[in-house]
């Protein structure tokens, strides 16, 4: 590829996403701006935006790769990466906004009254926010490795420069609006090539998949112990989602609790449009370069396409298109996790240390510093599925403790604590095998490659049956709580009374 279209490429979204993010600025000046928008972002530019951060390196580069390496195994991962919200929309969303959190680890709090159960919370929320945020940092290193050849620590830095950038100057707001952007241009970026590639591939004659080991490609449920790999996949990507904190931050930020259902629905339908295309990407790889896969380096495919197939000033456009999109892929999800992250970490660690927006200014600096060290110390999995470990400690700690949470009252400080430390100790533990490079055979391999299936409910019954043994430890004001999380917002739960204002 021509190295002067790459460059041109990432410093032209980097330029327009630092553009767009300065409106912020302007905009942003209380604390409410810089956690939640001041909880006024309407549903079309929160879907947008939820989808933009949403849409990370995994599902840019990652999803095509698997698809072009394990077939329609690897569909359960977009597939459960957008039924994700569905979960969502039925049992968190509303709730979630009525709350009135800046944070997961505010409500915890809210809801079980108890520091304790906030600082576990905290920590979690840092652990999964490091765990998405590394292989954006690492996709960005293999995007420029592509296209220019630059070593693969300068994607990182470039993309934990723009981002700190943004995020330091207008928080949330900022964010929200280049990801709603960000999400439209990641779609368009996608799109555009497709047209040139079907063009080559009917003028070549329509050729087929290669035959090279398709059954087991076309096939699902092959290999040992895949029907247990697979559910346990499902069940991380589809309860992961709700306890993703650079997700549900999001819903604080609508005006009420039927403007985050409705964001939700959109999320929907912008999911679906777009992980449509990085399958198409996947097969057409395994028609025009399947050595990718003899090599190791799936998780390129979508960059390597318009080389394999395309020549010329053609192929620098399709690659200089993708180059973009996988850019501002980095770039969105980044500034979404910087913010969730550096929200616990500047209300719990610097409380009391530094106030205010200059405390979150100085979260976002660790966050960003601490993550990039990590990502350049470590090779790291394939981008997808290390987002898949993070999607499975989520599904083992948030999901068991939001469920519990909104839909019942007999949930107790001592049980949410005792089902975060289960779930996030034994899921952790998972995580760190894997990538420690244990690839152990039989069951044991199985259970660590992946662990949903029993740490999930192996968080929700201890969660259940410690707080079972302990009813007299519940929150004494549980029952305002629960009334604040599933009354409607034009009832002052305060006062009990109707507010007819807050109803128009």
């Amino acid at each position: 590829m021509n190295v002067a279209a790459g460059v041109t490429a990432v410093v032209a979204v980097s330029l327009a996403t630092l553009v767009i993010g300065a409106f912020g600025l302007r905009v942003s000046r209380t604390t409410s701006d810089f956690y939640v928008a001041s909880r006024s972002v309407r549903p079309l530019v929160n879907a947008s935006a939820i989808s933009g951060e949403y849409l990370s390196a995994a599902s840019f580069l990652g999803v095509a790769g698997l698809v072009l390496a394990h077939g329609v195994d690897a569909l359960w991962f977009p597939v459960g990466w957008t039924a994700g919200y569905l979960i969502l929309l039925v049992f968190v969303a509303a709730p979630l906004r009525r709350s009135g959190a800046y944070t997961l680890a505010d409500f915890a709090q809210l809801r079980l009254e108890s520091r304790s159960a906030r600082l576990v919370a905290s920590s979690l929320v840092v652990v999964i926010g490091v765990l998405y945020l590394l292989p954006q940092f690492q996709g960005a290193g293999l995007t420029l490795r592509t296209l220019v050849g630059a070593p693969t620590w300068v994607g990182g830095a470039v993309v934990a420069l723009v981002v700190s950038t943004i995020v330091l100057s207008g928080g949330m707001r900022s964010i929200t609006i280049v990801q709603a952007f960000q999400y439209w241009l990641k779609f368009t970026m996608l799109l555009l090539p497709i047209f040139l590639f079907l063009h080559h591939w009917r003028g070549d004659g329509s050729p087929h998949v290669s035959h090279v080991h398709l059954s087991d490609w076309v096939e699902p449920l092959n290999g040992p112990h895949a029907m247990y790999l697979t559910y346990s996949l499902i069940l991380a990507t589809f309860l992961g989602t709700m306890g993703l904190p650079h997700v549900v931050v999001r819903f604080y930020t609508n005006t009420d609790g039927r403007a985050a259902r409705r964001t939700t629905l959109g999320v929907l339908g912008l999911l679906g449009l777009f992980y449509l295309l990085p399958t198409l990407y996947g097969v057409l790889g395994r028609i025009y370069a399947y050595d990718l896969v003899r090599t190791g380096r799936t998780d390129s495919v979508v960059l390597a396409l318009p080389a394999s197939m395309l020549h010329g000033a053609t192929a620098d456009l399709g690659a200089a298109l993708l180059g973009a999109g996988a850019f501002a892929a980095f770039l969105s999800t980044s500034s979404g996790l910087v913010v969730s992250i550096a929200g616990v970490i500047s209300q719990d660690l610097l409380a009391g240390r530094v106030i205010g927006v200059r405390a979150f200014r100085w979260a976002t600096g660790l966050a960003v510093a601490v993550t990039l060290v990590l990502a350049v110390a470590t090779s790291g999995l394939p981008v997808a599925r290390a987002v898949e470990l993070a999607f499975a400690v989520a599904a083992s700690t948030f999901f068991p403790l939001l469920l519990l949470g909104i839909w019942w009252k007999g949930l107790t400080p001592p049980g949410a604590i005792a089902g975060l430390v289960v779930g996030g100790g034994l899921s952790a533990s998972a995580v760190i095998a894997t990538l420690a490079g244990y690839t152990g055979t039989g069951w044991g391999g199985a259970l660590i490659a992946q662990p949903a299936a029993w740490t999930v409910p192996a968080a929700l019954l201890t969660m259940i049956a410690v707080s079972l043994a302990t009813p007299r430890q519940r929150p004494p004001n549980v029952v305002r709580t629960m009334v604040r999380l599933h009354a409607p917002e034009h009832v002052d739960v305060d006062r009990g009374s109707y507010d007819p204002e807050s109803s128009r």
